[in-house]
């Protein structure tokens, strides 16, 4: 087979049209080798071709016989000296870093480990094995990246009209009577017409799915006959995640634009959870798969006191080095391909402070955020941190830089708290609905810095949030170890299923009280998908290893749960259409007009104004919150103020029932009831005093005569 010097640039396979390019970086390699294979499960190369050429550290050679659907890898040769952080092995097939799309799984054997497996367990990795990998290795595949885009565009929906439903692409899918079989749990099978218009009729303006770049499931779940499920053992920046597609070699790329479009010509922006913080390597006793292989001291931050190990600050035994100019490119090209090639909206980086740490600990002025800033594609997109992982002084909710989303932890641990009953949480459940400006404007941060959110993919489903108050992960064979005990839950009398009447109404109650704080707070909704259905993993708070009807949703629904549904319809659409539950900026808390009224105004059940005694009585569980019509900040197209409607939302996060005063308006009107958690049917409320149930939450608005 013919080799031509080809070019280091750009990285990874390039298919031209004639032949294709290869490029490798390593810069401790003594020699690179570019393996052909005609089958993906076979370890019989085709070809291999040794590329003699080297520019700036860029193994690279360009192969005019080589056309999409070419399955390949590397074997890279250099110093196998732990010691010295140096971890290379040519008897090990390696996957390529730029890779577009991999052919299949691992098949799991000794031969996938670097070392030698015969030495005692604390000497094993110093010792390199001779075996070949390549027959357990799924391989590399040269794509052709010509696809029709049309007339496609990015949605490009405003951040303070954002909805955001984080999603599975297999969990959606699996179980749908509506979806075509053939393509159920996969890229086409999420963006067909059932979920589109499931997704439309909640107000999501965008998707947001569990990671999809490449991984792999760890060989200690693979024994057990389990998965990784949720997908953050990644391997590859640039390949979506064959498991998703639908069984044709290379298509996931194609699939996977398809789905993008469909969602983008129905208003539904893309968004990624990405995982740049470590990869599926694992420790100094993980396999030699990818970057381990090729340049282990360059990809890897190692202990700096014996570099036979690694730093791991996200608790997977490795932390990618962003601090490695090369390291950093490689996640600055993976997001600008899977924005300009791909078409995706966004990213939500996992465990994202490890992307911000020096030698040691976070700093809001680092480096990626600076290339981020100033990437012209990158820049453009919707960005969320992660703002927590293991490493020292690890979270860092609110303190990342403008231009960044963050996942709000705080709002959740406070709403939670505050709708379980726990006293003395009105005042930062007050904060939490008012869009956190705590945490956000010191920065110079609107109330979309916060994407708010109840439950997520880690942890209790809404259900499950309201049914357990102890984990149940024994599924999950590590003796119900894994997961948080920190749930801040409540099952409300019984621990799980209870056919209790009066249990199963308040947990519907409850429920309800979540989700129309969620809809009706300053800030950035995420629904984690099924929560408007009332989806349970039995009490398993990390199913993270689970592939099955656990995890999957079940769209058989209750009349129950079709009512829960209904609910949650409604409360998004009271969203969407009031400007003051949407503001871009924080509220003043001054009055509009001199003389005139606040508008923002909390209120004692008396109805009048909160008082620091109030603020501070730990025994208070009562909350209003008076927005005036006049308190919005949008315009429209012409740059007209859009005008809302004077509300009130009411909460009772305690036990007792209890009236509460409404306050008297300057304008003739009335007050009329828009939702109650109490009731499905709003009623007609007169002036003067209602009774706000326990554990409750109503929502009035202000209506004056035509």
């Amino acid at each position: 087979m013919r080799a031509w010097p080809g070019s280091p640039a750009p990285l990874g396979a390039t298919w031209d049209g004639e032949g294709t390019n290869f490029a490798l970086f390593s810069e401790r390699a003594g020699a690179v080798d570019l393996c052909l294979f005609d089958r993906s499960d076979d370890g019989r190369e085709s070809a291999r071709i040794r590329l003699r050429e080297r520019t700036d550290q860029i193994w690279h050679a360009y192969l005019p016989e080589v056309r999409p659907g070419q399955l390949y890898g590397f074997r890279v040769h250099g110093p196998y000296v732990p010691d010295e952080g140096h971890r290379f092995n040519p008897a090990k097939l390696l996957l390529d870093p730029y890779a577009k799309a991999v052919s299949g799984t691992i098949r799991w054997s000794d031969a996938l480990s670097g070392y030698s497996t015969v030495p005692p367990l604390e000497q094993r990795d110093l010792v390199p094995d001779p075996s070949d990998s390549a027959a357990g290795l799924p391989k590399c595949v040269v794509v052709e990246s010509a696809f029709s885009w049309g007339d496609d565009k990015n949605p490009r929906t405003p951040w303070n009209r954002t909805v955001i439903y984080e999603a599975h692409v297999k969990g959606m899918t699996m179980l749908h009577p509506d979806v075509p079989e053939a393509i159920r749990g996969t890229y086409l099978g999420l963006a067909t017409d059932p979920i589109i218009d499931h997704l439309l009729s909640l107000g999501v303006t965008a998707i947001e799915l569990l990671p999809v770049h490449h991984s792999v499931t760890e060989r200690r779940l693979a024994e057990m006959g389990l998965v990784n499920y949720w997908g953050y053992g990644t391997i590859g920046f640039f390949a979506p995640d064959v498991r998703y597609a639908t069984g044709r070699l290379g298509q996931q790329v194609a699939e996977f634009k398809s789905m993008v479009k469909r969602f983008h010509r129905a208003g539904i922006e893309v968004i990624l959870d990405v995982v740049y913080n470590h990869t599926a390597e694992g420790n100094h006793l993980g396999p030699t798969l990818c970057f381990r292989g090729i340049d282990n001291s360059a990809y890897y931050r190692l202990d700096p006191a014996n570099r036979r190990y690694y730093t791991d600050y996200t608790g997977t035994g490795n932390t990618i080095d962003i601090r490695h100019s090369r390291t950093m490119q490689l996640v600055m090209d993976s997001l600008r391909y899977w924005v300009a090639d791909m078409h995706v909206d966004g990213f939500r980086f996992d465990l994202a402070p490890v992307l911000a740490r020096g030698d040691v600990y976070v700093s809001p002025f680092a480096e990626f955020f600076d290339v981020v800033r100033q990437d012209p594609i990158v820049s453009r997109v919707k960005l969320i941190a992660e703002p927590w992982d293991l490493g020292p002084a690890g979270y860092q909710v609110g303190r990342f830089p403008i231009g960044w989303g963050e996942w709000n932890g705080k709002y959740r641990d406070s709403t939670r708290r505050y709708w379980r009953g726990d006293p003395g949480q009105v005042g930062e459940f007050a904060s939490r609905l008012s869009g956190s400006s705590d945490l956000f404007e010191a920065s110079q941060r609107n109330p979309q810095a916060g994407v708010n959110f109840i439950t997520c993919h880690d942890g209790f489903t809404l259900q499950d949030l309201v049914s357990y108050e102890s984990k149940h992960n024994a599924a999950n064979g590590e003796n119900n170890r894994d997961g948080s005990d920190d749930n801040r839950s409540r099952n409300w009398g019984v621990e799980g299923p209870t056919e209790a009447v009066h249990v199963v109404r308040t947990r519907e109650r409850i429920k309800r009280n979540f989700l129309a704080t969620l809809a009706f707070s300053q800030g950035v909704p995420m629904i984690s998908h099924g929560d408007e259905i009332g989806r349970t993993q039995r009490g398993n708070n990390n199913a993270y290893c689970q592939d099955g009807p656990l995890t999957w949703m079940d769209w058989g629904l209750t009349p129950l749960q079709r009512q829960h549904l209904a609910f949650t319809r409604t409360v998004f659409a009271i969203r969407a259409a009031n400007p003051v539950l949407r503001r871009r900026n924080y509220f003043r808390h001054e009055p509009q007009q001199p003389g005139g009224a606040k508008d923002l105004t909390w209120l004692h059940p008396d109805g009048k104004e909160m008082t620091e005694a109030d603020w501070a009585d730990p025994s208070n569980h009562l909350l209003g919150m008076l927005i005036l019509g006049e308190a919005t900040d949008e315009v429209d197209e012409r740059g007209r103020r859009l005008m809302g409607e004077a509300i009130l939302l009411l909460t009772n996060g305690g036990a007792r029932s209890h009236p509460f005063t409404l306050p008297l308006m300057e304008a003739a009107g009335a007050w009329t009831e828009t939702l109650n958690t109490t009731h499905p049917v709003p009623r007609v409320v007169r002036q003067g005093k209602v009774s706000l149930v326990a554990h409750s939450l109503m929502l009035l608005r202000y209506e004056r005569p035509r």
